[in-house]
């Protein structure tokens, strides 16, 4: 069995977020809601990405934005964060080992927890 090693650099995070997007992609419960959100903009999608890691992981800083905006009126629930964390976790699990690799799975859980609250927070707002 091989040694797993930990995130160290931009070929990695690419790695972890093209593993883990394949997975989301096809996933049957979280799948469809990143498909007809992101379309035929995959490629942009997946560089945003490496970019938002590169600079959490690596302290290389690449992204500017603000992550929340473009996530507020999507079709989701608790659940799909759970899912969404769950293919995280594994995926991650699966390719690395090591501080690094611990601190994105805590980043991607307290983003989800984030997300998950600000979602309902909006809803609950446009409700009343």
């Amino acid at each position: 069995m091989t040694q797993l090693t930990d995130i160290t650099n931009l070929e990695d995070i690419k790695l972890l977020v093209d593993t883990f997007y394949s997975k989301v992609q096809k996933d049957e419960f979280i799948g469809i809601i990143f498909n007809e959100k992101i379309g035929n903009r995959w490629p942009e999608h997946l560089e945003k990405m490496y970019r938002f890691w590169q600079t959490i992981l690596l302290e290389e800083h690449t992204y500017c934005g603000s992550p929340f905006p473009p996530h507020k009126q999507l079709p989701v629930a608790k659940e799909h964060f759970e899912r969404w964390m769950e293919i995280f976790t594994e995926t991650t699990n699966n390719l690395f080992e090591g501080p690094l690799a611990d601190e994105a799975k805590l980043r991607a859980k307290n983003m989800a927890e984030m997300f998950n609250y600000k979602i309902e927070y909006f809803r609950n707002i446009e409700k009343n």
